[in-house]
């Protein structure tokens, strides 16, 4: 091979790296945990005590669990042009059925992993009662997605508090922390339920039908139904997949604090999990989705939140940076701002020499 062949090929590769749509999610992420270590040398290191992997990358992937779950769920919704902005009120309400549950189970004497199989149980049920009834709105009264689950966000943390009875539960059950705050085989047991729940996902999508039936939906809905395909019942069933896994996202939460506080737990992930998802690559307006960059997405947020406490930040400023950082990379996805800054970039070289 030439010099100039040698040359053209490395191009075409860079090119398509730059194209790949988890090139610039994944370049935000390194470049975030590069600029805490370099501020923190400490910062990306790893210990093994105890039998257990302990370091801030661990600590990040842990606290992005529940956001990673709910991205997952929320990145489906959205490529069948759906929407569903009451996943925080459905995380708070499984938390506080699961904290509710046990407490009266334990109330009743019963012992061993009783409660915890019943909590889940019970928390999981209603999540998916919750993801039934914001499909029901959307898919057979035919309202909006952001209509619809409003009336869910809006009422679910009414719900949650009447679970509660307007009070902060408390849990005082180990079987139960250890889903927040367990290991297994040294590292936090919740990424072991986040992986399991991306991989069965990834191969379901991958390996049948069901990823092409929702691209197609996305795409052309009407097209998609005209072709054979049961649009109404897979956007139904995706909403009710979205509210499991708000459901599951709760059962972290609230493992992770021992408490389900029904008035803040979950509070705002609505718009985090949207976040993870556009900066994810995934089209807003449907047929193009991609799970791992939704994964990546919601890394990027927790990276971005660790860093802003990390240096000192004022915590109300953290929104403030979020949206920024936010802007930036949707404007590097972007293949129109992209090409636009390309050709600004040619005209310059061109007119500087």
């Amino acid at each position: 091979m030439s010099g100039a062949e040698a040359r053209t090929s490395s191009r075409q590769v860079l090119h398509r790296g730059l194209a790949h749509p988890l090139f610039w999610p994944l370049l935000a992420l390194a470049l975030l945990l590069l600029g805490n270590g370099l501020f923190n040398p400490g910062f990306l290191s790893l210990q093994w005590r105890d039998g257990h992997l302990y370091g801030n990358l661990v600590d990040i992937a842990n606290r992005a669990a529940p956001l990673v779950l709910v991205s997952l769920g929320m990145t489906l919704v959205i490529a069948v042009r759906g929407l569903d902005i009451s996943v925080g009120a459905v995380l708070a309400i499984a938390a506080t059925v699961a904290a509710w549950t046990i407490a009266r189970m334990q109330a009743a004497g019963s012992e061993g992993l009783a409660p915890l199989f019943a909590a889940i149980t019970a928390a999981l049920g209603v999540a998916l009662l919750c993801g039934f009834w914001n499909g029901l709105l959307v898919v057979k009264l035919g309202l909006q997605p952001i209509i619809a689950t409003l009336v869910l966000m809006v009422a679910g943390r009414g719900i949650a508090q009447l679970v509660s009875d307007g009070q902060i539960l408390t849990i005082y059950y180990e079987p139960f922390a250890f889903l927040g705050n367990g290991f297994l085989f040294g590292l936090p047991f919740s990424l072991f339920v986040v992986a399991a729940v991306f991989v069965g996902l990834k191969l379901l999508l991958d390996r049948s039908a069901l990823g092409l039936f929702v691209r197609a939906i996305g795409h052309n809905p009407v097209a998609a139904h005209v072709a054979g395909v049961r649009a109404k019942a897979i956007t139904w069933s995706l909403y009710v997949f979205c509210g499991f896994t708000a459901g599951l996202a709760g059962l972290l939460v609230s493992s992770n604090v021992a408490s389900a506080d029904a008035n803040n737990a979950g509070q705002l992930l609505e718009l985090d999990a949207i976040l993870a998802v556009a900066l994810g690559g995934t089209a807003l307006a449907g047929g193009r989705f991609s799970l791992a960059g939704s994964l990546v997405g919601a890394l990027i947020i927790q990276a971005l939140t660790t860093t802003i406490y990390a240096i000192g930040v004022p915590p109300q400023v953290n929104l403030v940076v979020k949206a920024l950082l936010v802007t930036a990379v949707l404007l590097l996805q972007s293949p129109e701002f992209r090409g636009r800054l390309r050709a600004r970039l040619s005209r310059r070289a061109g007119g500087a020499t």
